[in-house]
């Protein structure tokens, strides 16, 4: 078994500094680290248990099959503080049949971004 350290999603957009832009300041991500110089330079996020790297430049969008998975305490005041901050939400919060109340966002290059409440009463909270 390979033991690991550390993880972190690897983003290389095809506009950096809106991706920033929209990871640092409309989601509110803290940055971990920065490196390099200039607009394809490396900006490392918080991103709960991991990170998430935005560096260099994609000459396209990533695929469909990209998605990332944010867990927050409260999905309504999330979906109304990312409304305020101007990110599209392609679905309001909902819970799901699975019990998760899910909401569905998408960065500048299309990621697919899934913001997710696990509440009180879920199997995710507890062991029987």
């Amino acid at each position: 078994m390979v033991h690991v350290l550390s993880s972190r999603i690897l983003l290389r957009p095809t506009d950096p500094e809106r991706s920033r832009a929209f990871y640092g300041e409309a989601l509110g991500l803290a940055v971990y680290r920065e490196f390099g110089t200039g607009p394809e330079r490396g900006t490392v996020y918080f991103l709960g248990g991991g990170f998430l790297e935005i560096s260099g430049r994609g000459e396209a969008r990533p695929s469909p099959s990209v998605r990332i998975w944010l867990q927050v305490d409260d999905a309504e005041a999330a979906h109304e503080e990312l409304r305020a901050n101007g990110v599209t939400v392609l679905r309001p919060p909902r819970r799901e049949p699975w019990g998760l109340v899910e909401m569905w966002i998408e960065d500048p290059d299309g990621v697919r971004i899934a913001v997710v409440q696990v509440p009180d009463d879920h199997p995710l909270r507890y062991r029987p």
